[in-house]
């Protein structure tokens, strides 16, 4: 039931389109692959799911195949009447809109009234230039997103799973790790995309933390990140270098954190203990 090749060739030239290069259209056009895909994602009969970015339905209507319920949202006004078509008839919910200002309550307040309510599932095909801040401001905003499997570039999904130590390893790593897990769970082919990519894809599983990884009641999230900017805006400097002026260092034996350590070699969690242990100074 989901779109060939041949097909998402023929819908765009019937209708005079063509992948959109501003905003990093890559259609992916393998059935083995949009299946995989929706596999890989854990959903099954009734998992309410958001896809951001459905194209032309190839990978929505593989995610109807499970028995999902399906919100596809989709920027791309001239795709969107060519979309409608192809999934609505199947019980999909199309919204218009950029994922970039979505309103996450608003977009899945429907699973509060839904027959079995529970965690929503992202999947995503997304371009590199949106792939971490759409991660993130969901990670944010819809807590009742429960996990995500998003199709990234490769260097952007191992920013997203990184650990401590690894070269990937960055502010972003620790932000996702504030709230979830995540992993590399599959590479992807540029074969499979029309047009095909120059660049490397992988799919990144993150399933959210019951609980985000430090208590906010013992230091507020922006306390932490803030600590983590300024350490890695100086990465290869120690941190007693690189948050001089926002960590006395009294706070690094307080927190059981080296000072002589790097930004790279401290997990999430202890870089909650350093904030505890350095308090922001009321006035500044």
């Amino acid at each position: 039931m989901t779109l060939s090749r041949r097909q998402v060739r023929d819908i765009l030239d019937q209708h005079g389109l063509a992948p959109s290069r501003a905003l990093g259209q890559n259609f992916v056009v393998d059935a083995n692959t949009v299946r995989r895909i929706a596999r890989l994602s854990g959903v099954g009969p009734d998992t309410p799911v958001v896809e951001i970015g459905a194209g032309l339905g190839a990978l929505t209507l593989a995610l109807v195949e499970t028995g999902a319920v399906v919100t596809a949202v989709e920027i791309d006004r001239g795709l969107v009447p060519l979309l409608r078509g192809q999934v609505e008839p199947h019980g999909v919910r199309v919204i218009e809109a950029d994922a970039m200002t979505l309103d996450w309550p608003e977009l899945l307040a429907p699973v509060v009234s839904s027959p079995r309510p529970g965690p929503w599932v992202l999947v995503a095909n997304l371009p590199y230039n949106v792939a971490v801040p759409v991660v993130l401001r969901a990670l944010d905003e819809a807590p009742n997103l429960g996990s995500m499997l998003v199709m990234v570039q490769r260097e952007v999904g191992e920013r997203l799973a990184a650990r401590p130590g690894d070269k990937a390893y960055g502010a972003v790593s620790v932000k996702v790790a504030y709230h979830a897990t995540a992993r590399v769970v599959g590479r992807v082919p540029a074969s499979v995309f029309v047009p095909r990519p120059a660049v490397e894809s992988v799919l990144v599983r993150i399933e959210r933390r019951p609980v985000v990884a430090v208590d906010p009641a013992v230091v507020p999230a922006s306390r932490i990140f803030e600590l983590v900017r300024a350490g890695f805006g100086h990465r290869r400097k120690m941190l007693r270098q690189s948050l001089a002026g926002v960590v006395p260092l009294d706070a690094f034996a307080a927190a059981g954190i080296s000072p002589e350590a790097r930004a790279e070699n401290l997990a999430v969690e202890e870089w909650g203990r350093l904030a505890a242990c350095a308090p922001q100074d009321p006035e500044s």
